[in-house]
């Protein structure tokens, strides 16, 4: 590991103002995915500066009804919080889904994000890999690629974006706030995460040196009734091979709203707007549930061995919008 410089920011201007002097500077939460990437040596900053003492570690309701979500809250404060629990669930139970109670207690909201893929070619500096060395190739097309993306990929990188909370946030229209020398801004998370494209090693819209501070959940009665559910290949704890966040309303035999967003299967949380749009006022039964699937996953283009995924993000949409709207019943 390449020795490194450490400072501790106090304030958010200072912590910006840190990263901006040195080229070389990242900033450290929780650490969970930055310093396993540094002992590797994908990442070899020349200073960490800690923004876990700033002031950005609270979970408020928001004016409207919505919820801003500190950067320094970590994962297990995030899930545990009751107006979480209470208004979202399916975030919290994508937290609890994604790491062990000990990766919680020192992940933080904003590092989430910002984790990196962990596609093995990546973190192997022996492989070819674009997001890691642009222009070197991309292992992962002719090699071991079964967890890899079915939508939104190019022939410049297939992996997949890490993060479970990542798509219960993507399903609920969440807005990324952060802070730069120049002052504030805010992007969707639509916008935050770029298409892959020809520059994977491009993840994000985020400005150089931006600070992110805050996520902000929009109101979403919708999201009261909501379910994450993810697929792994083992029981204990894992990344996905596919997952959903899913938030269901009906009223009067019909799909008055949905939210749908899948994981695992792009190089960001994927937010299957097609199938929402199938689905909004039309029946509430499985077969409806398979055909937006399908609408979805018709984009999909899959490599030799990660075709499984389709089929399985076609059961998990069925699945989970029939437990909800069995529950929507009761």
């Amino acid at each position: 590991m390449r020795e490194f410089g450490y400072r501790r920011a106090v304030d958010v201007p200072g912590a910006v103002a840190l990263l901006g002097a040195d080229p070389e500077a990242r900033f450290l939460g929780g650490g969970t995915n930055l310093v396993d990437l540094m002992k590797s040596g994908v990442e070899r900053p020349a200073l960490l500066v800690d923004v876990r003492e700033l002031p950005l570690d609270r979970i408020e309701v928001t004016q409207d009804g919505g919820l801003r979500i500190g950067a320094t809250v970590t994962n297990s404060d995030l899930a545990a919080h009751p107006e979480v629990r209470r208004r979202y669930p399916a975030l919290a139970q994508a937290v609890l889904a994604g790491a062990s109670g000990q990766l919680r207690n020192m992940a933080t909201v904003g590092g989430n994000l910002l984790q990196r893929t962990r596609c093995g070619y990546f973190t192997d500096l022996a492989a070819p890999c674009n997001k890691r060395a642009p222009g070197s190739g991309c292992s992962a097309v002719e090699g071991e690629h079964h967890n890899h993306a079915i939508l939104g990929a190019s022939a410049h990188c297939v992996a997949v974006h890490p993060s479970d909370m990542g798509v219960a946030l993507a399903a609920f229209d969440a807005v990324v706030s952060y802070e730069t020398a120049d002052g504030p801004g805010e992007l969707a998370l639509d916008a935050f995460y770029l298409p892959v494209g020809d520059t994977p090693h491009r993840e994000t819209a985020l400005p150089p040196g931006a600070l992110i501070t805050a996520v902000t959940l929009p109101p979403a009665p919708v999201a009261a009734l909501s379910r994450y559910r993810k697929v792994r290949e083992r029981a204990s704890y894992a990344f996905a091979i596919g997952s959903i966040a899913a938030a269901l309303d009906v009223r009067d035999g019909a799909v008055h709203e949905v939210r749908l967003a899948f994981g695992a299967v792009a190089s960001r949380p994927w937010r299957a707007r097609t199938a929402e749009r199938a689905l909004t006022g039309g029946p509430v039964s499985a077969d409806a549930f398979a055909a937006a699937a399908d609408a979805e996953l018709a984009a999909a283009e899959a490599l030799p061995h990660n075709g499984y995924k389709v089929t399985l993000m076609r059961n998990l949409v069925v699945a989970v919008l029939t437990e909800l709207a069995e529950e929507a019943a009761r």
